[in-house]
């Protein structure tokens, strides 16, 4: 016979395992998100704030997660990675949020991870580009819901290769820190398993925030290489973009290479000239090829537009896709647990199984929590429809070509591409039309 400390032992223990399975459903689904809204990347950051405003609002108008209607506080990123952390904190140990959105940094998304684990919290990073965030150490509550560095700086290689295969010297001009530096290694390692012999003939790395790029832009015209990469973002870009178009740097025969274009091309107008290959960190446009008359993916561009007189650039499509990623994630947990609300680690887990779809293609998501995103490349040309540059002969490569395998470090498996992946019949040039 069980003694009544047995039974008492194992009444406690079910309705443990049972609150483990079945959380009470919350008045409300707080979310926090941190995005800059200050600073030269609140270019970017502020964007992303009105998709997510749009999205949520459009989320619980038609229900909610679950019946569960969101609720969204922002972080200011540009305060500063101590301030950004004091206020994530705030946000989960007093104010009960158990979502985070973070971050658009890659230096935040490494200060956050662990944090995120610390306190249990569910964490997407949901702009953010490190691939150091998910392949160094394996995380339970912190995912990505798009693609990293390798996959776009791979899949700009590509597209590069597709376009111009015969040049000779390349030079880079990036910002002086992670990203930067990182990005450039991807790039350069990659193209040497295509282009063993190509010469790097200019390395330069100005400072983060930089006003002045006079002496980078004498030298490129000094030694004209056949090929610049810049991938500087927000402020910075437009600030290279607007001195070198002014001191004619654009009009020499170097093929300038910027990945992170997109989301200037509207706000730099005619400081564009055609024949820049551009990216878009992922297959976010609001031209997309594919997408662009999908009647969901319309009805954004149009709200949107209205609300802050601009276009949709990638910031806010890698909003979109990371609260539709939970809102999937969110649902499946829910229909897993026989409709009964899920827990933070339930969700985590059914979000590493799932794919979803924002504006683009379908993301699906890995057993590491990387999302699997592919990536649109064009070229810049000038039209009448637009009074600043679209993307000529895009090409969307797919994700599986270009993304470092579960459990293997980029920059060794860059070093292992098969060079007949040019071959691959996906990569194929659609025109602007």
């Amino acid at each position: 016979m069980h003694t009544f400390k047995q039974l008492a032992a194992a009444a406690l223990t079910a309705a443990l395992s049972f609150g483990a399975s079945a959380q009470s459903k919350p008045a409300e689904l707080k979310i926090g998100i941190s995005t800059f809204l200050s600073g030269p990347a609140s270019v970017f950051g502020v964007p992303a704030k009105a998709a997510a405003e749009i999205i949520i609002d459009d989320i619980n108008a038609n229900g909610g997660i679950g019946g569960v209607k969101l609720t969204a506080s922002f972080i200011d990123e540009g305060t500063g990675p101590d301030k950004m952390l004091s206020e994530y904190r705030r946000l989960v140990q007093e104010q009960g949020v158990k979502t985070m959105l973070s971050a658009i940094s890659s230096g935040n998304c490494n200060v956050i991870a662990p944090v995120a684990e610390d306190l249990k919290v569910l964490n997407v990073a949901w702009d953010c580009g490190t691939e150091k965030l998910l392949e160094e150490k394996r995380y339970q509550y912190v995912l990505r819901t798009q693609g990293n560095a390798t996959t776009e700086m791979v899949a700009t290689v590509l597209y590069l290769l597709k376009t111009k295969p015969n040049f000779e010297t390349i030079a880079v001009v990036n910002q002086d820190y992670a990203w930067g530096r990182d990005s450039w290694e991807i790039f350069i390692n990659t193209l040497r398993v295509f282009k063993p012999n190509v010469k790097v003939v200019a390395e330069m790395f100005p400072k983060m925030g930089a006003s002045d790029f006079s002496t980078e832009l004498s030298r490129l015209q000094a030694i004209k290489p056949d090929v610049v990469l810049n991938t500087s973002w927000g402020g910075d870009l437009d600030t290279f973009v607007r001195q070198a178009s002014q001191r004619g740097v654009f009009n020499q025969n170097t093929l300038f290479v910027l990945p992170l274009l997109e989301s200037s091309m509207e706000r730099l107008g005619d400081a564009v000239p055609a024949g820049i290959i551009a990216g878009a960190r992922g297959d976010h446009y609001f031209l997309h090829p594919d997408t662009r008359n999908e009647p969901k993916h319309m009805a954004f561009v149009a709200k949107f537009k209205a609300k802050t007189n601009a276009y949709p650039i990638y910031s806010t499509y890698h909003m979109a896709q990371a609260l539709f990623g939970l809102k999937t994630g969110y649902e499946n947990a829910i229909k897993a647990n026989g409709g009964k609300w899920p827990t933070t680690e339930q969700v985590a887990n059914a979000m590493r199984k799932m794919s979803f779809k924002g504006y683009g293609h379908t993301v699906k998501m890995r057993a590491d929590g990387q999302g699997l995103e592919d990536q649109l490349l064009g070229i810049t040309k000038r039209v009448p429809q637009f009074p600043f540059a679209v993307m000529d002969k895009m090409m969307i490569v797919p994700a599986e070509l270009v993304t470092t395998p579960v459990d293997q470090k980029s920059p060794v498996w860059v070093k292992t591409i098969n060079p007949n992946v040019l071959q691959n019949s996906a990569l194929k040039l659609i025109d602007f039309k």
